[in-house]
């Protein structure tokens, strides 16, 4: 049981590095494949975006809101809790989001609280909730 526990907590690691790099890098249908199709999407605490159900809902979101921007988002010191074929894990997230000359950016520190789910012995992203602890905005960036 150790040893099952110590391998999906190294597979999900993995995983979420792909998933953040995915997104850094617009890889849209690798992303996308990434999530269970009933994906819930959870940014609802800034007020601005409603919950998000649905896989194809949550990526045209999010895709919406990064595509022209220069992102980078990081995940740290994960918390672990799993049972069975569910894992629950929440990560220091820090991201910076550039999006040029007529926008702020922004850099954001806080939590992603993740629910993953064992579906044909891999490991795929049902759920994501962000919560932010503290909000940086800077001046529009000329390039």
């Amino acid at each position: 049981m150790y040893l099952e526990t110590i391998q999906a907590q190294l597979a999900i690691m993995t995983l979420k590095a792909r998933h953040l790099r995915l997104g850094d890098g617009k890889e849209w249908g690798a992303y996308a494949a990434m999530l269970t199709e009933d994906f819930v999407l959870d940014i609802s605490e800034s007020g601005l975006v409603p919950v998000i159900h649905g896989r194809d809902a949550a990526v045209k979101q999010i895709r919406a809101s990064c595509d022209s921007a220069i992102t980078v988002h990081q995940a740290h010191m994960p918390e672990f809790k799993i049972k069975d074929s569910e894992a629950w894990v929440t990560w220091a997230m820090h991201s910076r989001v550039v999006r040029g000359a007529d926008q702020p950016s922004i850099t954001l520190y806080g939590y992603h609280h993740d629910r993953w789910v064992l579906q044909n012995q891999d490991w795929k992203l049902a759920a994501l909730r962000q919560t932010t602890q503290h909000l940086d905005v800077y001046s529009p960036v000329k390039f």
